[in-house]
């Protein structure tokens, strides 16, 4: 060997073994400042609160600078998970201030917040205001308590579905809607001024199941009779003081008080401080160093959003685009390593045609490798259809599905034209070549042939594909089909999920059906692969950069609740006007 290359190999040997030295060190100094970031015998504060949208990618440079929210539903229950594991650990606080999230949420958050009881630690929740959403998420903790000055609104549930008829009349515009399944109202806040009696039933049925569990959480909790709390709820609300002797709290304290109470629980001395980890510096702590998220992998992949055709847009969920989710699908299929996939659903649906190409890809997904569906707060319409084939669904007691039905317009402009002053004229061949004329009621043959389109999505795709994914006849799913929206514990009773559960008893079944030991912890990799704040900065050439689509939200969000959802919905019949038929909700609820 020459003089040359022995030195070649000597400077290659000793920069391999200084990267080396250098990684070790790195991982020594993480290691020693995660330590430092959760002390002994330390008390977790989370806030629950704010927009929790089901999944965020950390992204701490996008963080610096505000443009995301810092914390997500998922990473709730991620720092759950981690906390009942963590000896350093010894008890969790809950801020909970009107969290932005469904009744199918709140039954997740409490059943990790009583998963994370079982290991003895205390979990004590606080509130400021507690209507009837955080009372009962609060009722799953050891304790609650709520300031001298606060209050608690458990006064009873209350439905609202918006109706713009009366605002389309004055505009002009008429809404001409064909609609399959008696229950399958959706068109119904455009075409109607109030509720039909089919509407009234499905909310009424809705709302006595989600009443009926908030007196089982509340009596359960606080260890009285469903008569007693249904008096209690008659007589509401109440001040933190009357709340404390009624026995709907532990305390009327102030959140320093609180911090008292945990370090009396905890061990503390008196003249101690209590030492507290915020829940975003807890997010730092790596779930693989206490033991979880490793193993064998298993695909999480977020299907969340209005499903519309083409790539969608992934910011804050809004929109579920069937090219994302059906690449995304597909890549997790293809991967080896993976040896199962969830698919957790959070879509009122959207789109048929998008609907069913991504029931296509978990049709061949399934082919591969298990795949189960976890049901979040909604997964209705074409949110059920695209779950329906997969191996098994694991729905929450309160999440909004079923809706299998369809329904396909447009809005005719002739009288918004008149009053605007506009005039125009068709000059057409071919008998239907009007079919989609802005200004126009359909002729009665344009009438037919859309009616054909419906019908072919709901008897020949929808019903069947559902009787075929539940093991079914055409008959049966026909019969709880019809556009009816059921909740979660009602699905389950007509065959429509498997079991009642959230994210961690899916991946649970998933494990199971891939062969992986239950006692064996797995990697969740989540799909799709989310962009980087950098990446995201200028966008590719089909996509909108981050700016763009954060200055569009942030328009959006600036309007009235009711405004938003108005223009969510246009929208919707936008492309519906453009030939798409359309499997949504058929109503946006809203319980308060």
């Amino acid at each position: 060997m020459s003089k040359g290359t022995k030195i070649f190999l000597l400077v290659i040997g000793g920069l391999f073994v200084l990267l080396l030295v250098f990684i070790v060190g790195l991982l020594i100094l993480l290691e020693i400042r995660e330590r430092r970031l959760v002390p002994t015998n330390s008390a977790l504060v989370l806030n629950i609160s704010g927009d929790l949208p089901e999944f965020i990618p950390e992204d701490s440079l996008a963080e610096t600078f505000g443009l995301i929210p810092k914390q997500s539903f998922s990473s709730v229950l991620t720092q759950l998970r981690k906390a009942k594991v963590d000896p350093r650990i010894g008890g969790v606080i809950l801020n909970i201030e009107f969290p932005s999230i469904g009744w199918g949420k709140a039954d997740e958050l409490r059943r990790a917040i009583k998963d994370f009881r079982t290991s003895g630690k205390p979990v004590y929740a606080y509130m400021n205001i507690g209507t009837n959403m955080e009372y009962y998420i609060a009722t799953a903790a050891d304790k609650i308590f709520v300031p001298p000055s606060g209050d608690i609104y458990i006064n009873g549930l209350i439905a609202e579905v918006m109706f713009f008829r009366g605002s389309l009349d004055k505009l002009g515009i008429e809404p001409q809607v064909i609609q399959i399944g008696k229950y399958k109202n959706a068109p119904d806040q455009f075409t109607r001024k109030q509720m039909s009696p089919e509407h009234k039933e499905v909310i009424n049925a809705i709302l006595d199941d989600y009443f009926n569990r908030l007196i089982s959480a509340i009596s359960e909790s606080r260890n009285k009779s469903p008569e007693e709390v249904k008096a209690l709820i008659d007589e509401a609300p109440y001040n933190a003081l009357q709340a404390k002797d009624l026995g709907l709290i532990d305390g009327a304290l102030y959140i320093d008080q609180v911090y008292n109470e945990m370090k009396k629980a905890l061990g503390y001395k008196e003249d101690e401080k209590l030492r507290i980890v915020s829940g975003e510096k807890y997010r730092e702590v790596r779930s693989d160093s206490l033991g979880l998220n490793r193993g064998q992998r298993v695909a999480v992949i977020f299907a969340t959003g209005t499903i519309n055709t083409g790539g969608g847009d992934a910011f804050r969920g809004e929109t579920l685009g069937s090219d994302l989710m059906v690449k995304a699908i597909n890549d997790a299929a293809s991967d080896d390593s993976i040896k199962a996939i969830v698919l957790r659903v959070d879509s009122p649906g959207g789109s048929a045609l998008a609907s069913d190409l991504i029931w296509r890809a978990v049709e061949n997904a399934k082919a591969k490798k298990p795949v189960v569906v976890s049901m979040s707060d909604v997964a209705a319409s074409g949110g059920y259809y695209i779950s329906c084939g997969a191996n098994k669904i694991v729905a929450e007691s309160s999440t909004i599905t079923g809706s299998i039905g369809v329904f396909l317009g447009k809005p005719v402009l002739r009288g918004f034209y008149d009053w605007l002053g506009i005039s125009n004229e068709y000059v057409m061949r071919g008998k239907n070549a009007g079919i989609f004329r802005e200004t126009e009621r359909w002729t009665p043959s344009e009438e037919a042939k859309m009616r054909e389109i419906a019908n072919k999505i709901y008897y020949t795709d929808f019903v069947p594909k559902v009787a075929k994914g539940r093991n079914k006849t055409i008959e049966e799913v026909d019969s709880i089909g019809q556009g009816r929206v059921w909740t979660g514990l009602q699905a389950k009773e007509k065959g429509l999920v498997d079991e009642i559960g959230g994210l961690e008893r899916a991946i649970e079944i998933a494990k199971e059906l891939a062969g992986i030991p239950a006692d064996q912890e797995v990697q969740r990799v989540v799909y799709p692969r989310t962009r980087s704040f950098i990446e995201s900065l200028l966008g590719g050439p089909e996509e909108e950069s981050f700016f763009t689509l954060y200055k569009k939200n942030e328009a959006i969000e600036a309007l009235p609740p009711n405004l938003r959802k108005a223009i969510k919905y246009s929208t919707l019949f936008d492309k519906m006007s453009k030939g798409e038929a359309m499997m949504l909700m058929p109503f946006e609820l809203n319980f308060r």
